[in-house]
């Protein structure tokens, strides 16, 4: 399984977000300091109150909106689903950090969540990407 830990400004206001984009809230492993979000079976996103962060490094914390530390490629099973998670988390307060990007075999969007945490939800066809990179081999 896969935890990721990203430092939140406001938990709920975070939560909120990530369940507009489709995952869902453990409710056992979340409080006013954190929450637990779901993804599948083996990923989950642990928004943690800046105070509860700290606790776990004793580096600073980092403003995602100025600095780019991590960012977290997210794989769909289409095109209409890239476009589907993008626009929700526009809808619901995040940023387009630019534009689609088409390569044929690999459709990709950006988007920040409210905290400046950066994803990539991009679909693969591999089809078409075993040819094409066979041929640029």
């Amino acid at each position: 399984m896969i935890f990721v830990n990203l430092p939140v400004t406001d938990v709920d206001r975070a939560a909120a977000f990530y369940a507009a984009i489709g995952f869902e809230k453990n409710a056992m492993f979340s409080n006013d300091r954190a929450s637990a979000m779901v993804w599948s079976d083996t990923i989950h996103v642990m928004l943690l109150a800046h105070d509860f962060y700290a606790t776990f490094t004793p580096k600073p914390i980092a403003d995602p909106h100025a600095v780019s530390a991590v960012l977290i490629a997210l794989a769909l099973d289409s095109r209409a689903e890239v476009d589907g998670i993008t626009e929700a988390a526009i809808a619901a307060g995040g940023r387009e950090a630019h534009p689609a990007e088409d390569h044929g075999y690999m459709y990709s969007r950006a988007f920040e969540d409210p905290d400046g945490h950066g994803f990539g939800p991009f679909y693969m066809d591999m089809a078409a990407a075993s040819i094409a990179m066979g041929a640029e081999a």
